[in-house]
């Protein structure tokens, strides 16, 4: 049965599942690109700031939907070490492969943001958010990615995701929130009606609109 009609409707609705975050010192950090049309509403029904973590993929060579790891803006790398042990791939094919995704990462980046600075999210909480996780690969390394640049908390928000992968962040950050577990879990496109792909203009589109969101005071909040 799917849950959202698409990702604007899960945005709306994981922001109702995040309002407590609303009065917080708090950034909405969207990993492209699918995360983003989510990541805008969460922004806007809760007058956050909204900018997009770039994380890719690395896929095994000739199964490139199978993830071997990620890396992330920083120069982060994260390694899947269960995929590793169960194919066939040297370190020279996986340094390849990292390599062609780095290229990729940094075209977005000028294609995103231009000249733009990232947001400052020292001392801030990040509420890392993408349209849903299936092995979470990509989203460790935006976690690790995160953590060097000294956010207050880290808050992990999807729409969608296996149990245990909620279970494993939930070792690894402050919080996470998942409106939806679907238990057989085959993919994150099957909690939607609409999982078309969103486009880079589409992307450069949402962060233009939402360049005026968490400009109002906000009285922060203690743990």
């Amino acid at each position: 049965m799917n849950s959202f009609r698409d990702r604007h409707d899960a945005g709306r609705q994981l922001a109702d599942a995040l309002a407590e975050y609303a009065d917080r010192d708090a950034v909405v950090l969207a990993l492209p690109r699918g995360g983003v049309p989510v990541g805008y509403e969460v922004a806007k029904k809760l007058d956050l700031p909204l900018d997009v973590f770039l994380v890719r993929k690395l896929g095994v060579p000739g199964h490139e939907e199978l993830a071997m790891g990620a890396i992330a803006s920083g120069g982060v790398r994260v390694i899947n070490d269960d995929v590793m042990a169960s194919v066939p791939i040297t370190p020279e094919q996986v340094e390849q492969v990292a390599e062609r995704e780095r290229e990729e990462l940094r075209r977005r980046e000028r294609a995103y943001r231009g000249d733009r600075e990232p947001l400052d999210i020292s001392g801030k909480t990040a509420v890392l958010v993408d349209d849903g996780l299936a092995t979470g690969a990509s989203m460790r390394a935006a976690v690790r990615a995160i953590r060097v640049r000294h956010p207050r908390n880290i808050v992990l928000a999807v729409p969608t995701a296996p149990a245990r992968t909620v279970r494993e962040f939930r070792k690894v950050v402050d919080d996470v929130v998942c409106l939806a577990t679907p238990s057989p879990f085959f993919a994150v496109g099957g909690s939607y009606q609409d999982f078309s792909q969103t486009t880079d203009e589409e992307v450069r589109q949402l962060l233009a609109d939402a360049a005026g969101f968490g400009r109002s005071p906000k009285e922060t909040k203690e743990d």
